[in-house]
C-alpha cells in the first residue's frame, strides 16, 4: 500500500519485510537485495574485502578495486531492494525526492505502537510513520528507538562509499 503525501511520488505504508508502518521490516547493504548475517565490508556484495575495494557503483578510483571505476551513482533496477522485494513500480526513493520528504513535510519525533519514530506529514495532510529502526553493523543491530537509517537509491557523487540517506 502506499500514501499520497502531496509531493512528487507515493510513499510506502511500510518498510521492506514489514506488514505494519511500526515493523521495522528487512535489514539491507546498500545495493544488496536480500537480508544478510552480517554486516561489513568483507560481506558486501560489490566489494573485495574494503571499502576501497569496489566492484561496482564506484565514481573514484581510490575506492575502486585495483582503481576500477564505472561511474554508476543510481542502483540498477536488479540491485534495489524494493524492486526485488515487492516488484511492480515500486522502487527506492531518489536522492531528489528523499530531499523534498525532508524538506516539504512536517516531522515529528513521536512513538506509534511502543515504536519510536517519525511521524511524517505531507503539505496534504496524509503521513507515514519511520520507524528507528537502528542499523546492523557486524552481527549487530545497533540504536534502535533513537534512530534509523533509510536509503536512497543514490551514492554521493564526493564519496563512492556513501548513499545519501534520510535520519
Amino acid at each position: 500500500e502506499y500514501v499520497d503525501l502531496g509531493l512528487s511520488v507515493k510513499w510506502a505504508t511500510c518498510n521492506v519485510g514489514a506488514t505494519k508502518p511500526e515493523e521495522y521490516g528487512d535489514y539491507f547493504a546498500w545495493g544488496e537485495v536480500e537480508p544478510k548475517e552480517i554486516y561489513n565490508w568483507s560481506t558486501y556484495k560489490y566489494c573485495n574485502g574494503s571499502s576501497k575495494a569496489l566492484t561496482k557503483y564506484c565514481s573514484h578510483s581510490s575506492y575502486g578495486n585495483n582503481g576500477f571505476t564505472d561511474g554508476k551513482t543510481i542502483l540498477d533496477p536488479e540491485d534495489d531492494a524494493a524492486i526485488a522485494n515487492w516488484g511492480g513500480a515500486w522502487r527506492m526513493p531518489t536522492d531528489a525526492e528523499l530531499t523534498e520528504l525532508r524538506e516539504k513535510c512536517k516531522w515529528t519525533w513521536t512513538s506509534q505502537n511502543d515504536v519510536n519514530g517519525y511521524k511524517v506529514v505531507g503539505p496534504n495532510g496524509n503521513s507515514i510513520f519511520l520507524p528507528a529502526a537502528g542499523y546492523k553493523d557486524g552481527e549487530s543491530l545497533l540504536i534502535t528507538r533513537s534512530f534509523g537509517n533509510y536509503w536512497s537509491n543514490s551514492l554521493h557523487t564526493d564519496y563512492s562509499d556513501l548513499a545519501y540517506s534520510v535520519y
